[in-house]
């Protein structure tokens, strides 16, 4: 290296280090105090939260009305809410998914009320039973969707056509263990 650079080096390190010396506890001019001298809130501390304006709902948040009233709430739902989905082998297909992920472990496998937590819950209802197979889809939704009982409600886990899936998959098991004469007609055609 030769002398002149050696010497402009030393001249920036020597500067650098002086300038580190100065402390510049208080600006001379405050442009904005306000951004300078903020208050810190927490995030979710009371006065740091805003309302929300009136009307509004969360994204993705359908509101479901026959919630607040459970007795009520289940016949109204039973009479004024039908499955729209089709019944299709992909909707079958996809509520068996549902069904065996969510409803498996309490209600079990042919829906008997038999799953795996059975014997450290309390038995939960057969949706083999007559009371369930004459309910209307719509009063099923809702105990899906609201929870009755010691069912807790699946509205945040389950999408709602998700829960009209689930619906066709159940009427098909109840379909399976408790056949229509058309059914049973259709089985002797079959195995000739």
């Amino acid at each position: 290296m030769t002398r002149p650079v050696v010497l402009v080096t030393l001249i920036a390190f020597g500067m650098t280090l002086g300038c580190s010396f100065f402390k510049h506890e208080k600006p001379d001019f405050i442009y904005m105090p306000d951004m300078v001298y903020s208050p810190a809130f927490k995030a979710q501390k009371e006065g740091a939260m805003r309302e929300p304006p009136l009307g509004t709902v969360p994204r993705n948040f359908t509101p479901y009305a026959y919630a607040k009233d459970p007795i009520k709430g289940a016949e109204l739902a039973g009479k004024e809410l039908t499955n729209l989905l089709a019944r299709t082998e992909d909707v079958f297909l996809r509520g068996q998914v549902l069904f065996n992920t969510f409803c498996i472990v309490c209600h079990g496998k042919f829906g008997e009320g038999d799953g795996y937590i059975v014997p450290k819950f309390p038995r939960p209802p057969s949706l083999q039973s007559d009371k369930v197979r004459t309910w209307p889809d719509g009063r099923i939704y809702h105990v899906i969707s609201a929870g009755q009982n010691l069912m807790p409600s699946y509205a945040t886990q389950i999408d709602t056509q998700d829960r009209w899936a689930i619906i066709h998959y159940i009427r098909a098991l109840q379909r399976a263990k408790h056949p229509t004469p058309e059914d049973l007609a259709r089985i002797k055609y079959v195995n000739r």
